[in-house]
């Protein structure tokens, strides 16, 4: 197929898109970032780019009416589509069944373990779960190409052991980075690439076609959106790719991850707007606590205990979740789960045995609530979570169980956990989140902390809490009373976490693993005056300048 720049569609204004500029070279390069390659992201970037900028600009302005006082509300304009009756188009026969699927980054071992795992479906994340390090996001590209090419294995140099695909994998999809990232690698006119639409594009253009032909795909998971107007976007841009490449119409499905308070009442809407791209929703449950934080940053009445008290079985989590399962079987889509942060501890049998019963309980709730899949973050759990909605499941799924007596007022999406504050829940969220950003400057994006996976979401989750609790003047539960959380005692305790972290791994270690500027990221997010969007944004430029 000729994969030639179709020059009617790099058109933005009056000038013609040039071909973006690499600026870091690492392996892979040669075969991901092609001529063909380049244009591609060049006439996405024309001809979206300005959509985006003013799509972040709404994000800035709604949130300034949230610090206003205003909450989030169902929208009077689009209640017509709401109460309306209607489906999306029919979703293909190879996603039906989406009982398990496992995500994970984007390398070879990885990829390969998730793909050989049993699941029905293998998530491969190019967001939460991996560190955005150029190196490993091209290395990501490659290693899908190699899939493709059914030439995809890993021998391990430090054990000699061998990784094959087996005969029957998992069907793959792809989430790129979210929309309020930037590649800072690529640039075109002087500023840098979208990180979405660079990651949607070289997927899209190097395996799209061969992916329409077979009937598997092209499929993803879109991250972090926050209303209907950038779904639109979203579904503009796949009639663009569709149409660039060849691919017929309505062959691209997405799954969106409901993962921001805004986009929870607006889940109709974005089912609407992407009704011929769309296969499902899924509770992404870390990111939306996280973004319930930030939404209602200004407002006292919506601070969170601790972390681990903020389940999924109450408040406003429960309600969330009762409320996609009845949207998406209404609408003729999947309803799926989201991750539970437990994972196995081999060396550890009892250990081991409480995190599969915590897993298993996690699941159960999942799909007697309504769920028709469910994510793993770990081969081994695969089956167990098989195992639970097998049991409960008579096929492959149950859209069909509507769920339409439940009505979801907006202050039953929006009411806070009650609970307590404690000290031992500040220093866990100190840990993970210095742990973690330590773990995604050094390159891993998906790290075992505390025995539990951890990813972005969590770190954002943790340090949110931290900022929250300073704000509102939080009353922390100590050993011998109660006390305020300030930024004060949050730097004595972050210098105690440094402490313990050099006691653990001496200053060889501290060094090496990035340390110092994790601390220092998370005490400048944690102390801001302004809640900053994404830890990951002032952490991105941290690791953009490591070599």
């Amino acid at each position: 197929m000729n994969l030639a720049t179709p020059a009617s569609l790099i058109q933005t204004g009056a000038s013609v898109a040039e071909r973006p500029v690499v600026l870091r070279d690492v392996p892979g390069v040669d075969r991901v970032l092609t001529e063909g390659a380049l244009d591609f992201i060049g006439a996405l970037q024309a001809r979206f780019g300005q959509k985006l900028n003013a799509l972040m600009v709404a994000r800035e302005r709604r949130q300034e009416r949230f610090d206003a006082g205003r909450l989030p509300d169902y929208l009077e304009e689009t209640t017509d589509i709401r109460r309306g009756i209607w489906q999306v188009a029919p979703v293909p026969e190879i996603l039906q069944d989406r009982r398990v699927e496992i995500t994970g980054p984007v390398d070879r071992k990885t990829m390969i373990a998730a793909l050989n795992s049993g699941a029905k479906v293998f998530m491969a994340d190019f967001e939460d779960a991996t560190s955005p390090r150029f190196d490993i996001l091209i290395a990501g590209q490659v290693n899908i190409i190699d899939y493709r090419d059914g030439r995809l294995s890993f021998d391990d140099p430090k054990t000699g052991r061998e990784y094959r695909l087996s005969d029957e994998t998992a069907l793959m999809m792809v989430r790129p980075r979210g929309l309020h990232m930037q590649e800072a690698n690529v640039m075109q006119g002087g500023y840098p690439v979208s990180a979405a639409l660079f990651d949607f594009g070289l997927h899209i253009f190097h395996n799209g076609v061969s992916l329409a032909e077979r009937g598997q795909g092209p499929f993803y998971y879109l991250p972090k959106i926050q209303n209907h107007d950038e779904a639109r976007f979203w579904n503009q841009v796949f009639l663009f790719a569709q149409d660039y490449l060849g691919i017929a119409p309505g062959t691209i499905k997405a799954t969106v991850l409901i993962e921001t308070l805004t986009a929870a009442f607006e889940m109709d809407e974005i089912i609407w707007e992407l009704r011929d791209h769309i296969a499902g929703l899924n509770c992404g449950r870390w990111d939306y606590i996280f973004s319930y934080i930030k939404t209602l940053r200004a407002h006292p009445g919506y601070v969170l205990p601790d972390r681990a008290q903020v389940t999924m079985d109450r408040a406003f989590l429960a309600t969330y979740v009762a409320r996609l399962i009845k949207v998406c079987h209404r609408r003729g889509i999947h309803a799926m789960g989201g991750v539970a942060p437990q994972i196995p501890e081999g060396d550890d049998p009892v250990a081991n045995a409480e995190a599969l019963a915590g897993f298993r309980l996690d699941k159960e709730r999942e799909v007697r609530a309504g769920h028709d899949g469910t994510w793993v973050t770990h081969p081994d759990l695969v089956p167990v979570a098989m195992e639970v909605f097998d049991a409960e499941l008579h096929g492959p799924n149950q859209i069909r169980r509507q769920r339409q007596e439940w009505r979801i007022e907006p202050e039953m999406l929006l009411k806070p956990h009650t609970g307590t504050i404690t000290e031992e829940g500040v220093r866990t969220n100190i840990s993970v989140a210095m742990e973690y950003l330590a773990a995604w400057l050094s390159g891993r994006g998906a790290v075992p902390i505390h025995h539990l996976l951890e990813d972005a979401a969590t770190a954002e989750i943790s340090r949110a809490q931290l900022w929250q609790w300073i704000r509102h003047g939080a009353q922390v539960q100590t050993g011998s009373g109660e006390r305020s959380l300030t930024r004060d005692w949050l730097a004595e305790l972050i210098q105690a976490e440094i402490v313990a972290v050099l006691g653990r791994i001496g200053p060889g270690g501290f060094h090496r693993g990035h340390y110092a500027p994790a601390a220092r990221i998370l005490q400048e997010a944690a102390g801001a005056e302004v809640l900053p969007d994404f830890i990951t944004t002032p952490a991105y430029a941290v690791l953009n300048a490591l070599d």
